[in-house]
């Protein structure tokens, strides 16, 4: 924390700017040390653009033309005193404009450093930081407003609420176990059940967008499968908008899985366009028939095809035996040709998916088919609209953990045990919620967290 620390902090390549950052005490000594300013102005001015040339004075080199600007802590992005130095988006002026600031005393950042030190030195807490790689990573306009919802402190506020209910519980139940025969309320395990009940709700609730959070975190994975030949590149061209899979008569086209990363609704959706699964001689669609299996168990959502204009091959047969269990929407497709299968025979078949009729090469059922996506990611528990999700894997299993304590706190308190067990689970779930804004985190997890950010942030 004492060292003061630089990196390139735009991403790597050609481009019109690229920006070397510093933070530290010696930020601005060290700018000083590298930069010449140019024009009338001789002095530099905290939080003013200033015009000048990057010089290595000890070899007498100009290396670029740069606009450099010092930002005085602590009302900066780490709250350390800050230069960013905007060069030509050049990688050998980068490169030397960094050696240089390095030669002159600063240190090369740690990957996620300079937000490391925005938590530590009390700008953001953790859940904040976390929520900067997020913003950084987002692959969708909603995945990006969840994040920067969570930078603004939407998920800090509410674990502190939660965590000022558990505490003003602890501090009756302390204040019972510690002066028990003073003048004071006395705490009934009605009014102690009713409280924790309260709280566990609270957990529960935030927990309920879980599973929707990680899926526009992390998008979800949807295989489409079927026999060969029954329109399964007709859907991915139609979903992608574009003719992106070869579409022929001819059975086992496809040999291989075509994988493209969507936006359906503003849920990130990796779409997976499986090789028929089918019993064949040639080699090189046999080795596309077992990806198309494995593609099949790791989905999230399998999307299965079925002639509508035919009655159910054999073929059908042995890929509806895998998907019993699975998340599951059937397509009968080719309803343009006449409908031998019928909605309710295929739903009689599969209790836990929905079924619709389709004619892809002619794009019907596109809409319906992305409604169901959406459907299935927002569950009917979260809208659109709400900005407060969980996203983060390490925030929805403290959010579990401390959901345990609770319930095994009222277990205790329907017994009525001694208020000392009780207030152990009550503790451990505040415990528990402070790891999440990093009030009771480890120095492991702490670097485990920033260990995921780039260089220069």
């Amino acid at each position: 924390m004492e060292d003061t620390i630089a990196a390139i902090a735009t991403a790597y390549g050609e481009g019109g700017i690229g920006i070397i950052r510093i933070s530290g005490e010696n930020a601005l000594p060290i700018l000083k040390e590298v930069f010449e300013m140019q024009g009338t102005q001789n002095e530099i001015i905290s939080r003013r653009m200033n015009y000048g040339k990057i010089v290595d004075r000890d070899r007498n080199q100009l290396i670029d033309e740069v606009l450099a600007i010092y930002m005085k802590g602590p009302k900066t992005y780490t709250a350390e005193d800050v230069v960013e130095i905007n060069c030509h988006g050049s990688m050998v002026s980068l490169r030397k404009t960094l050696a240089l600031v390095l030669r002159k005393g600063a240190r090369l950042a740690e990957p996620g450093e300079f937000t490391k030190r925005a938590f530590l030195n009390g700008r953001l807490d953790l859940s904040q930081a976390e929520a900067v790689i997020d913003m950084i990573q987002a692959k969708t306009d909603r995945g990006f407003d969840v994040a920067i919802s969570q930078l603004e402190g939407v998920l800090s506020e509410r674990i502190a609420e939660i965590r000022k209910a558990l505490l003003d519980l602890l501090v009756e139940i302390t204040v019972n176990i510690d002066y028990p025969d003073e003048d004071i309320e006395i705490m009934t395990y009605e009014k102690l059940k009713k409280n924790t009940v309260l709280i566990g709700d609270m957990i529960e609730k935030l927990l309920s967008t879980a599973d929707t959070g990680r899926m526009i975190r992390e998008g979800i994975r949807v295989a489409i499968v079927g026999k060969p030949n029954v329109g399964k590149s007709s859907l991915m061209n139609g979903l992608l908008r574009e003719t992106r899979a070869i579409v022929t008569e001819i059975p086992g086209t496809t040999r291989d899985t075509i994988e493209e990363v969507i936006s359906i609704r503003n849920i990130p959706v990796y779409l997976i366009d499986t090789a028929g699964i089918r019993e064949t001689s040639d080699k090189v669609e046999q080795l596309g028939i077992e990806k198309s299996k494995q593609a099949l168990n790791q989905a999230d959502f399998i999307i299965l095809i079925l002639d509508g204009s035919s009655p159910l091959t054999r073929e059908d047969e042995e890929i509806m035996q895998h998907l019993n269990d699975r998340k599951l929407l059937v397509l009968l497709n080719k309803n343009d040709l006449g409908q031998e299968l019928t909605i309710e025979e295929i739903q009689n078949r599969f209790t836990n998916g929905s079924v619709i009729e389709t004619s892809l090469i002619k794009g019907d059922g596109i809409e319906e088919i992305e409604d169901t996506i959406e459907s299935l990611v927002y569950q009917g528990k979260v809208t659109q609209q709400e900005s407060l999700m969980v996203n983060n894997v390490r925030h929805i299993e403290l959010l579990k953990q401390a959901e345990d304590s609770i319930s095994d706190a009222l277990q205790m308190i329907e017994k009525r045990e001694a208020l000392d067990f009780i207030e152990i689970d009550i503790n451990h779930a505040y415990e528990l919620l402070g790891e999440i804004i990093g009030e009771t985190v480890s120095d492991d997890i702490i670097n485990e967290v920033f260990a995921r950010f780039c260089l220069g942030k």
